[in-house]
């Protein structure tokens, strides 16, 4: 009797959710990294694989993701996001392959006549915590947003049932032409911070800049910032970077500093490009985070024999380098889409400063 009434719930569960609409997605994405260099072959030998799987069913999709290195099982995070009666819901949950538990993650939005509310639940090991929030509009013009929390293990030691903060923030515009954001926090001490900030404030016959003011109060306190912001407009052809050096809370500006100019162009399919970055300016694109002040590179990206194509060769070139023309580094990549699902990917890395060759990269990555 017990299996019949256990084999008729499995029908009707079964034939509940075959009416839904289902899907299967996901992603393999993989790189080996060769280390030339290294004289033992496992030391050579790098690995980073990630495995992305989604499911869907009605509302609901429930994903995981599986992380792999040379040195085995690095990560695993399984997620569910769906609609459940008014509730917009998200959880995420992670956990380390040493058996131990990361954190879990939940999150539960409702909107009831124009009020959107939101609560968050977060167990990180021993400790939970839980912000709850409110967000509406008084009129078109204002906006008022409300945020409570509670179970901060670093909370002040008075505070009571673990409280830790309440933040109300407020949105308006001052006499049609000001836009301010406000912001008032208590904590278990009382009265943090008041702070009013407003964007955009023009200078008369200077309209590359723009100031920002942020006034905040405590009880014991109270400062003025302002911030530039500085939009140089469009360059055509060529890209110019600008350092702009500034000093003291009501701001003096000291100097304008070009510390780099780029170009990229496309002639018949393929790409060209060129940046130089020097001084104390921060690096970007190809020159971000490396020691080299400019680089050189051309790519395409057509059709090859079985799908795209793509290929880049970029030249690298150090300050006071020991080689012609100051050359210290080459690096190419190559990417095939060998089937809709499916691309291949290998890259290498020479450094021509010491005459080695210093990195092969072998990649695929499979889609469903």
């Amino acid at each position: 009797m017990k299996r019949a009434l256990v084999f008729s719930l499995v029908c009707v569960l079964g034939l509940s959710f075959a009416g839904l609409a289902q899907t299967l997605s996901g992603s393999w994405d993989t790189d080996i990294t060769i280390d030339p260099q290294k004289t033992s072959f496992v030391d050579a030998l790098a690995l980073t694989s990630v495995l992305k799987v989604n499911y869907g069913i009605g509302d609901w999709t429930f994903g995981s993701v599986t992380a792999l290195s040379e040195n085995g099982w690095t990560d695993q995070d399984f997620s569910a996001t769906g609609v459940l009666g008014a509730f917009s819901i998200t959880s995420a949950l992670d956990l380390n392959p040493n058996a131990t538990f990361g954190d879990w993650t939940t999150t539960a939005k409702v909107s009831i006549a124009g009020v959107s509310f939101s609560g968050t639940f977060k167990l990180d090991g021993t400790d939970a915590y839980l912000t709850l929030t409110g967000k509406g509009g008084i009129g078109t013009p204002v906006v008022v947003d409300v945020k409570v929390e509670f179970g901060d293990p670093t909370a002040l030691s008075g505070c009571d049932l673990d409280f830790q903060a309440i933040t109300i923030g407020v949105d308006f515009t001052f006499c049609d032409c000001a836009p301010i954001e406000s912001e008032i926090k208590f904590d278990c001490e009382g009265l943090a911070y008041i702070k009013f900030v407003t964007k955009g404030i023009a200078i008369p016959n200077l309209p590359w800049v723009t100031i920002g003011a942020t006034l905040q109060y405590t009880l014991q306190t109270k400062t003025l910032v302002l911030t530039p912001t500085f939009d140089f407009g469009a360059i055509t052809c060529f890209d110019l970077y600008f350092d702009v050096d500034t000093t003291g809370g009501n701001l003096t500006f000291n100097s304008i500093t070009i510390y780099g100019i780029g170009i990229e162009c496309t002639i018949g399919g393929v790409e060209f490009g060129a940046l130089s970055q020097w001084g104390t300016g921060p690096k970007t694109g190809l020159l971000k985070g490396t020691e080299y002040w400019e680089v050189y590179w051309i790519g395409t990206d057509d059709d090859g024999c079985c799908g795209p194509f793509e290929f880049d060769l970029a030249v690298f070139f150090k300050d006071k380098g020991t080689k012609l023309f100051d050359i210290a580094l080459v690096q190419a990549t190559m990417e095939l889409q060998i089937a809709s699902q499916f691309t291949f990917n290998t890259g290498l890395k020479i450094n021509v400063e010491t005459g080695a060759f210093t990195e092969w990269v072998i990649g695929f990555l499979v889609t469903w």
